[in-house]
């Protein structure tokens, strides 16, 4: 991916104000895609981990031989900064900032980025994308809002027990979507709650989603856990969720 077009990245930085989050704001960044023009409308694909998802994943870099080479139509990122040391407060779904970041992100989040840029309004056209704790707090969302998201990119979720008991009391899941892949090499990963078999946890979730009607592309594929492994999959993501022109 040497290509030079493929690194003539728009990237806008962004904050948002919340009264849901104790900080009172959250900083952004927003991929705007080649040939970009406010009177056009784009899909939108929301990153947990922001930060990550721009430096590790290269979700932009991505996105944008995607549009110039494979015929994938133009969209939008947005990466959601977070906090290292606030993550599993606010990603987990026991969490003690759980609660006021899925709060700040449906009800704040998503207005801001609606009325500042051409982004489309349908839940068809909003994906959640996320990397082990991200995509958990990505599930939760959709739990939360299934009016707004019903796309889910799942890179090595961490379905702690706590996610699974919430998911197993949620009712017709018929209208979710998910990209759902953890790698074979995850069986033994230590996490800041201990040591967890991640195949075994991405096992479950999918068993308790599907038996709730969710359509799941679910894939087990040599891998860490670790970014060079979900960058990979990232093309693959996409193309699921975003149409190609």
């Amino acid at each position: 991916m040497t290509d030079s077009r493929y690194l003539k990245r728009i990237i806008v930085k962004e904050t948002v104000s919340s009264s849901h989050l104790p900080e009172g704001t959250r900083d952004l960044r927003v991929y705007l895609p080649p040939g970009y023009n406010e009177v056009l409308s784009y899909p939108i694909v929301y990153c947990q981990d922001g930060e990550d998802f721009f430096n590790f994943g290269r979700i932009a870099t991505i996105a944008n031989k995607m549009i110039l080479d494979d015929g994938l139509e133009p969209f939008i990122i947005v990466g959601v900064e977070v906090d290292k040391s606030k993550r599993t407060a606010e990603y987990a779904a026991d969490g003690e900032r759980h609660a006021a970041y899925v709060a700040f992100f449906g009800e704040e989040l998503i207005p801001f980025v609606e009325g500042k840029y051409p982004v489309r309004r349908e839940a068809s056209q909003r994906i959640l994308a996320g990397d082990s704790l991200g995509a958990t707090v990505s599930l939760h969302l959709a739990l939360t809002y299934p009016k707004l998201f019903q796309q889910i990119i799942s890179l090595s979720g961490a379905y702690y027990p706590s996610s699974c008991s919430i998911a197993s009391e949620a009712g017709d899941l018929s209208w979710l979507t998910m990209y759902m892949i953890v790698g074979l090499q995850e069986t033994a990963y230590e996490t800041d709650r201990g040591v967890y078999d991640f195949v075994a946890m991405n096992r479950e979730m999918k068993q308790i989603l599907t038996s709730k009607n969710a359509s799941i592309r679910y894939g087990e594929h040599d891998g860490q856990h670790v970014w060079g492994f979900w960058q990979r999959m990232i093309p693959e993501a996409l193309q699921t969720f975003i149409a190609s022109e």
